[in-house]
This record gives C-alpha cells, sequence and structure tokens, in this order.
C-alpha cells in the first residue's frame, strides 16, 4: 500500500471548496495525472455518485471506477477501483474565517502481482501528490 498526505491551504470558504471538490469531474482541473473524469450516474452529487476517471501515471493509462462514499459538511470520501489497485481519496476541510486548509490524503491498495511494485512506486505517486498542492488552490481560485 502507498500512501500521501498534503495539507493544502486555500483562499475559499470551507462550503466552496467542498462544492467543487465534490464534483469529482473537476479532477482535470486540479490533479496533474487526470485526463478525464465523467460522471456516470445522474441526479444531486451525494453518496454513490460515480465517475470513471482516465489518468495517465509512469507513461501508462489506466480507469478507474470512482464512487463518492462520504459525504460530510466537512469530509469527502471518493474509492476509485479497477482489477489492480483501489485507491481512496479522503479529504478533511478545516474552515478559518480567511481561508481553508484541506487535508488530502490518497491511498493506494494494490492487488495480486501490482503489489510487489508499491514500494517502487511511493516517489511518483509524491510528486503526483505534490502536482495536486500546487494546482488545486490555482484550480479554485480560478472557479467560479
Amino acid at each position: 500500500m502507498v500512501t500521501v498526505q498534503r495539507s493544502i491551504t486555500v483562499r475559499r470558504t470551507a462550503a466552496e471548496v467542498l462544492a467543487y471538490l465534490a464534483d469529482f469531474g473537476n479532477a482535470v482541473e486540479w490533479d496533474p495525472g487526470t485526463e478525464s473524469c465523467a460522471r456516470t450516474d445522474a441526479g444531486p452529487i451525494g453518496v454513490g455518485s460515480a465517475w470513471t476517471n482516465v489518468s495517465r501515471f509512469r507513461g501508462r493509462r489506466t480507469t478507474l471506477r470512482y464512487t463518492l462514499e462520504r459525504y460530510e459538511e466537512h469530509r469527502l470520501v471518493f474509492v476509485g477501483r479497477n482489477r489492480t489497485v483501489t485507491s481512496t481519496d479522503d479529504m478533511v476541510l478545516h474552515p478559518f474565517p480567511d481561508r481553508t486548509v484541506l487535508v488530502y490524503r490518497a491511498e493506494l491498495r494494490f492487488h495480486g502481482p501490482a503489489r510487489l511494485a508499491a514500494p517502487f512506486l511511493r516517489p511518483a505517486f509524491e510528486r503526483l501528490a505534490d502536482g495536486v498542492a500546487e494546482r488545486l488552490p490555482q484550480a479554485l481560485a480560478e472557479h467560479p
């Protein structure tokens, strides 16, 4: 298993950050690995909402089906799955009067033979997490 975590400060209210992140389709704006992320269901976003995410990682394209598993006032948890990996994105918001601190934690649990590669993939996932920490504040600043 590989786990990466970043604390990201943004100049938006917690409610604005929550609304933006709850639509996982916005990942194309803030996740440097995401090429596309399309919602696969309809209706208001809530627990059970789902997206198909296509990402590029170390030169390879991978597709995961993500589901919003927790939707709380200050926390979102998305779980993405395919036959090789289960990816959990846990986002906790800490509101302040002039900013929100987002604690973003990604946990990747590999299945089958891919488990053997997990320790060697950590540096690449750390760089990806750095990219999220860099892009997310900018994406939120540009979002209406």
